[in-house]
């Protein structure tokens, strides 16, 4: 089971119309057959990607989709995302500390935490 999030690109009404070219439709098993440059545009030639299929006042509107596993959502949600697009501010602006040793972090982590590693033992 996956879950299907959207893609963000905006709303897909904005602008006008644009034509990129005709599919078929296979008579014996309803395979659609998407053109290239329909599949470069809406992104379906990546990986994982899915199309929903919505139909509007007779029309059949594609909709592209990204199948996520049901353990990995929680990456996608909007307050993630936002600690992810800081995280990647702070490195672009050089604020990060250097990886640490093992002794290191065992050191960081009694200074944080006021306790020694022999403590729990």
């Amino acid at each position: 089971m996956s879950v299907l999030l959207e893609p963000h690109r905006g709303d897909y009404r904005e602008g006008m119309d644009k034509h990129l070219g005709f599919g078929s439709v296979s008579s014996t098993d309803g395979t659609l057959i998407v053109p290239p440059e329909v599949r470069h545009e809406l992104g379906l030639d990546k990986p994982d990607t899915v199309v929903q299929f919505v139909v509007r006042e007779g029309e059949v509107v594609l909709l592209p989709r990204v199948a996520v596993h049901p353990n990995d959502v929680w990456f996608w949600e909007e307050g993630q995302q936002q600690a992810e697009r800081e995280a990647d501010a702070e490195l672009a602006a050089g604020e990060y500390s250097p990886p640490m040793t093992g002794e290191e972090f065992l050191a960081h982590l009694e200074k944080v935490t006021g306790e020694t590693a022999d403590e729990d033992t």
